[in-house]
């Protein structure tokens, strides 16, 4: 029960680790710097292995050593591609976590050569997208029909520096929506609404989160829209930001933004994890008028990030591992997420507990 943890020494990457034992699991750490590599593999008592990337020899040794990597470290966008493509030559299942709508697409493209080389892609093991997609397939389920389909989520509880990074590279490039099947651009907060989570109705705007990609492929709804929680004051300035997105997306204002984030805590602290909970809520409708929502009330995102991802490595090395991209509804069902100690469903069927 060993896989190989890319990305270990991240924020993500060491709650990762951390919980991996209570799962049977045995990661074996991996990353770029020797001295954090080895220094957290000596303190948990793991093996450990160094490379970059670019260093496609020693990438593919590694991966040769375990059937499946958990690939930790971002931004995707730089990071996925290169592991992916290994994971292809060496016939290693392929498990990350991320959010990234283009990353998921492209995935998806390489369908073909995954099942050719009989193996999984499945990107978004974490809190992108394993909650939302979960509960987008619970509402397709009961609306088979469904032609729309809005997403929403809540409290996560503070942001890493990682996912920190991953928004600034993305400063200026707006949001996204799928349309008609297929993903078309649109203004970041181009719609708004309140949504009643169980927790209170929160004001949250639309965003360009995973769902806009992975939901598609795992419903088929055609038109797909995603949400996060949004004071109403900062939602007026990010109205504005498309007159000086061009700016935004200079490396300038980016590199400024990323140097800012290095100066922040790597992430929130356990106590402010253990308190905190992310709440999500869909609705679907059909061309008849019919709406139907649920909701789900699970662990805080790192945290569900941590468990969510060991969840599906540990399936993927008792052999459940269907070949070919995957979402984590697709791979495993709805009540994959029920499978998650803590997490609750209010649904068409009334209240239901996770594991």
């Amino acid at each position: 029960m060993q896989f190989l943890l890319y990305g270990a020494t991240g924020y993500t990457g060491q709650l990762i680790a951390e919980y991996a034992a209570s799962f049977g699991l045995t990661p074996i750490l991996a990353g770029r710097s020797e001295a954090k590599v080895k220094t957290m593999a000596d303190a948990l008592g793991l093996e450990y292995r160094v490379f970059d990337l670019t260093d496609t020899a020693a990438l593919d040794a590694a991966l040769k050593e375990t059937p499946v990597v958990l690939h930790a470290a971002g931004p995707f966008m730089f990071t996925a591609k290169p592991m992916i493509e290994a994971c292809l030559r060496t016939g290693t299942h392929y498990l990350d976590i991320t959010g990234e709508i283009a990353i998921f697409e492209m995935a998806a493209r390489m369908d073909k050569k995954a099942r050719e080389a009989g193996i999984m892609l499945l990107p978004g093991a974490g809190f992108d997208v394993v909650p939302t997609d979960c509960l987008a397939l619970h509402l397709k389920n009961r609306m088979p029909d469904a032609t729309h389909l809005q997403l929403a989520f809540a409290g996560m509880g503070g942001v890493s520096q990682g996912t920190a990074t991953t928004m600034a590279e993305n400063l200026g490039e707006g949001g996204a929506m799928r349309k008609d099947g297929k993903i078309v651009k649109v203004p970041l907060g181009h719609n708004a609404m309140i949504v009643p989570f169980r927790a209170k109705s929160l004001f949250v705007m639309s965003i360009p989160w995973g769902d806009v990609s992975t939901a598609f492929h795992s419903t088929g709804i055609p038109n797909i829209e995603t949400y996060m929680a949004f004071s109403p004051s900062a939602y007026r300035w990010v109205k504005w930001q498309r007159y000086f997105n061009w700016l935004l997306r200079t490396n300038f204002v980016r590199n400024i933004v990323k140097k800012r984030i290095k100066e922040r805590p790597a992430g929130p602290t356990p106590e402010q994890r253990a308190r905190s909970k992310s709440f999500v809520w869909g609705r679907v409708s059909n061309a008849d008028g019919k709406v139907l929502e649920a909701q789900l009330v699970t662990p805080e995102g790192y945290t569900l990030t941590a468990l969510t991802s060991l969840l599906i490595a540990k399936k993927v090395l008792s052999g459940n591992a269907p070949i070919g991209f995957q979402t984590p509804s697709k791979a495993y069902g709805e009540d994959l997420i029920l499978e998650v100690e803590g997490a609750e469903r209010v649904g068409a069927e009334g209240r239901e507990h996770g594991a």
